[in-house]
């Protein structure tokens, strides 16, 4: 799958996620990378940033949070563009989750794994 339509998939399901919840997503972007960092190879998505629960009355002139895809290790673990589609929402929402300061144990707990 190309990068162009793996970033379309990645629009298409940020535009699923509820506007209330988009509303409250401050200072951060998500972008698309081919590959993980080395230590981790198998990482589908990354959260890099000062979550919103750990934001204090300090917090400004801060570069954007960063919600990172990355490309190839989901396209590595999907049979076809259906599974794609389905492992960049989960991805997505589970990213978006650790903005919102739910970590790895809770997003499990909630069948976001």
């Amino acid at each position: 799958m190309s990068r162009e339509r793996f970033e379309e998939l990645v629009g298409e399901a940020l535009d699923e996620v509820p506007a209330e919840l988009m509303s409250h997503l401050d200072n951060v972007v998500v972008l698309v990378e081919d590959e993980p960092p080395e230590d981790d190879p198998d990482l589908l998505g990354l959260y890099e940033g000062i979550d919103l629960t750990r934001r204090g009355w300090d917090y400004g002139g801060a570069l954007p949070d960063r919600i990172l895809l990355f490309r190839n290790p989901i396209l590595a673990m999907c049979e076809d563009e259906d599974d794609v589609v389905d492992e960049v929402a989960v991805t997505v929402v589970h990213e978006i989750a650790h903005h919102f300061g739910i970590d790895d144990e809770r997003l499990h707990d909630l069948g976001w794994g």
